[in-house]
């Protein structure tokens, strides 16, 4: 009986490992919990080889998401959405101006942008332009300019 089998996981199991590793375990762990739970399959070549594929098809997948995540950062840097509210004479604006209504004006400007990745470091109060940071992807982000005009 061999000491340890190899197993290939197919869901994180908590201090063993995350899913897609190739591991050595106790047969008794891996016939009597792993396998049966459909944690783990026994590691033959077939297994393997699917793995590194998935794998490189993740990897694939993630290289292009960034790539078009910085042609999207590169093309709302050039953008400047304006937005036209009532103001007092010195340039107070009656409310607020918020996320929601940035993106309502870039989509009509023809520009989709999830309000959720905006972060607005206080309330847009003034007449004025700003610069509003988007976190588009993890390793991804960008400035949008918004300018506020009194009507």
């Amino acid at each position: 009986m061999p000491m340890n089998l190899q197993v290939v996981l197919q869901a994180d199991v908590e201090k063993l490992g995350k899913s897609g590793e190739l591991l050595k375990v106790r047969p008794g762990y891996a016939r009597n919990y792993l396998v049966p739970r459909g944690l783990a399959v026994f590691a033959t070549e077939g297994a393997v080889a699917r793995v590194k594929h998935d794998k490189a098809v993740a990897v694939a997948k993630h290289e292009k998401a960034v790539k078009e995540a910085k042609a999207t950062a590169e093309k709302l840097g050039s953008v400047t959405i304006k937005i036209v509210r009532t103001a007092a004479d010195d340039g107070k604006l009656f409310g607020t101006v918020t996320t929601k209504e940035i993106e309502t004006a870039a989509k009509a400007q023809g520009i989709e942008i999830d309000r959720r990745k905006m972060t607005l470091a206080d309330a847009i109060k003034a007449v004025g332009t700003y610069e509003i940071p988007l976190k588009i992807m993890s390793e991804v982000s960008a400035v949008l300019k918004v300018e506020i005009a009194k009507k």
